[in-house]
């Protein structure tokens, strides 16, 4: 990717953390620009597909915003996170039109074919810090190849909350829209947990009590206590084997990459029998490593295990991980003692499996990157669970626009998965 836009230019500068166990050193949080927007979206009635079966299509959705947005920015750089039903950006105020158009095309998209609907919002950040909040980003270096970007300050789980209320809200684009998708697959299976279970964490400050004494360095105390957990697990939880999820042809997910690709009008059998000869090929290639000109299968599949964002933090820590039933039981316990003392709020969900969605702009260069989720619900699930943990009226907003690095979230009781 070039960095010679305004969002490539600005992100290059934002440090880079190379240990995950850093992510909550303020110091490696930049302030967004205040002329910058905030792009927001989620999958409403997530909860509703879980219980349908179909996750899969959900998380294609959510990652569907972030290659539509990346292809309608010409592959540019720009801040942004997957959430497993939806995802989060930021973008220079002169590439807001064309943010919004992606989104427009996408929602439409996401209703048409895969009979979800897409709530999409974009707001200045100026307006998040008006409302006491502020958005701030790190980069975490997940490989010598791939940053991905981390935000803290409060404002995104504010901007989600007002996107649930209606405001900010992006009309859908006309009937028949679709967005650019170039570069996102879902060509692997589920991946098996094979220590025991796949557990997906969600976990976010306590809303400040008045009379409580918890403060951020207790919040950071807590997740830096989780992480180090986890990092002491065999392959730090990393739910993608070290060589790469399992392959299967057709692929289960062979539906959903076509339909993701087809142009209103066009054949449908015609691009499916397309999608099937990709598939053939890219099978054959992965399966028995089979290079071809240029592509290096083995180095290919070492960068998409490192390039699985199986872990970051968006206003909280969101991790999906591979590990023992006694970890997430300890990992439990822990966020238990710790939302007993007001310090967290948490979400956990178990299941056998993880999901990985891909976002390759290329196949010869080594930043396409791999979204992992639970394959039950993962943080959809997390989130609900996390709601139905939190306690009604429990916290309130910071007082000012200068709101400390920790900004409690807003009372997720409110908002609605």
């Amino acid at each position: 990717m070039t960095n010679g836009s305004n969002a490539g230019r600005f992100f290059a500068t934002v440090p880079r953390c190379t240990r995950f166990g850093q992510i909550l050193d303020p110091e490696l949080y930049t302030a967004l620009p205040d002329d910058w927007i905030v792009g927001i979206t989620d999958v409403v009635s997530s909860t509703q597909a879980i219980e349908a079966g179909a996750y899969k299509k959900v998380n294609m959705a959510g990652a569907a915003v972030i290659a539509a947005v990346s292809n309608a920015l010409g592959n540019e750089p720009y801040p942004f996170v997957f959430g497993g039903d939806g995802a989060s950006f930021a973008l220079p105020r002169e590439r807001a039109a064309a943010a919004r158009e992606a989104l427009a095309r996408t929602a439409t998209f996401v209703a048409e074919v895969y009979g979800l609907e897409l709530r999409i919002a974009a707001l200045p950040v100026a307006a998040v810090r008006a409302a006491g909040f502020d958005i701030r980003v790190a980069r975490f270096a997940a490989s010598p190849d791939l940053d991905y970007a981390m935000f803290a300050g409060g404002g995104l789980a504010w901007a989600e909350a007002q996107m649930k209320a209606g405001n900010f809200a992006i009309p859908p684009a006309p009937p028949g829209s679709r967005p650019d998708l170039t570069g996102l697959s879902c060509r692997f299976e589920a991946m098996p947990a094979r220590r025991g279970v796949m557990l997906s964490i969600i976990v976010r400050p306590a809303r400040a009590d008045p009379a409580g004494t918890a403060t951020p360095a207790d919040y950071r105390a807590v997740v830096e206590r989780i992480v180090r957990l986890i990092e002491d697990s065999p392959e730090m939880g990393r739910p993608v084997p070290d060589g790469g999820p399992p392959l299967s042809w057709p692929p289960s997910g062979l539906d959903l990459e076509a339909r993701a690709g087809q142009t209103p009008g066009s054949s449908a059998w015609l691009h499916r029998l397309k999608v099937l000869g990709r598939t053939a090929l890219s099978f054959a290639v992965l399966r028995w490593r089979l290079p071809v000109g240029r592509f290096d299968p083995d180095s290919y599949l070492r960068q998409l295990v490192a390039n699985s964002d199986y872990r970051k933090y968006d206003d909280g820590l969101r991790m999906t991980i591979d590990c023992r039933e006694e970890l997430a039981d300890q990992i439990e316990a822990s966020l238990a003692a710790a939302a007993a003392d007001g310090i967290v709020l948490y979400g956990l969900h178990r299941q056998r499996a993880a999901l990985m969605t891909c976002l390759t702009p290329s196949v010869y260069r080594g930043d396409h990157i791999h979204f992992l989720d639970g394959a039950a619900g993962g943080y959809a699930a997390a989130a609900l669970s996390l709601k139905e943990r939190a306690v009604p009226g429990q916290g309130t907003r910071p007082g000012g626009a200068k709101s400390t690095f920790l900004t409690a979230a807003p009372d997720p009781c409110r908002s609605n998965l």
